[in-house]
């Protein structure tokens, strides 16, 4: 049976419930027989919209995004740099742990699926709010996605595509000086507290 039976039919039984034709016409002549027809189409289902494939294909994205926020994670600040240096971020290019650490805080406040729309129609995703514009595919047409993954991947409080891309990031010659909010608010300064307390 095909998956879309269920929504070309309605519910199981209902047409066995409907009176026979045969026996209205053999009782009622012509009248009898045109009423029970009006009543069998009365009584008998509609069918049931069922969205075509290629509307499901193209919502995917948007399914893997809904399912990654429901997973949703607001990390402590020591616990996301005991994160970020087991991936290997201490040092990486040249910026310390609490340089990451810090860019997370202003960038998403550590929340693991952080979405900021752009008038645009671009979206900044994740604990570090990385553009759809370049370094990620979404529903923005002609986007380069640099990093090869969906935007929905950088929702997942497990950060390793994150941190795959933040890296790529890193690569660029401006390095963290990428992100506006890195620079704003970090580059610079003394970024010792980011990490303290955190028993590396």
């Amino acid at each position: 049976m095909s998956p879309w039976s269920s929504c070309l039919s309605g519910p199981p039984g209902l047409v066995s419930r409907l009176p026979p034709q045969s026996s209205a016409l053999s009782q009622g002549g012509r009248g009898s027989a045109s009423t029970a027809r009006m009543e069998a189409r009365s009584r008998a289902p509609g069918r049931w919209p069922c969205p075509p494939a290629i509307t499901l294909l193209a919502l995917a994205p948007l399914l893997s995004c809904l399912l990654a926020s429901s997973e949703a994670k607001v990390f402590s600040r020591c616990e996301l740099a005991r994160a970020l240096q087991d991936f290997g971020l201490d040092g990486y290019r040249g910026y310390s742990l609490a340089d990451w650490v810090c860019l997370a805080y202003f960038t998403s406040g550590f929340n693991t699926a952080a979405v900021d729309h752009e008038a645009d129609g671009s979206t900044n995703n994740g604990i570090f709010q990385i553009s759809s514009r370049k370094w990620c595919k979404s529903l923005t047409p002609h986007a380069t996605n640099r990093c090869r993954m969906y935007c929905s991947d950088l929702l997942n409080p497990n950060l390793k595509d994150t941190v795959i891309c933040a890296m790529k990031i890193a690569q660029e010659p401006q390095g963290l000086g990428y992100w506006e909010a890195w620079r704003h608010h970090c580059q610079g300064k003394d970024l010792a507290d980011w990490v303290d307390g955190c028993d590396l």
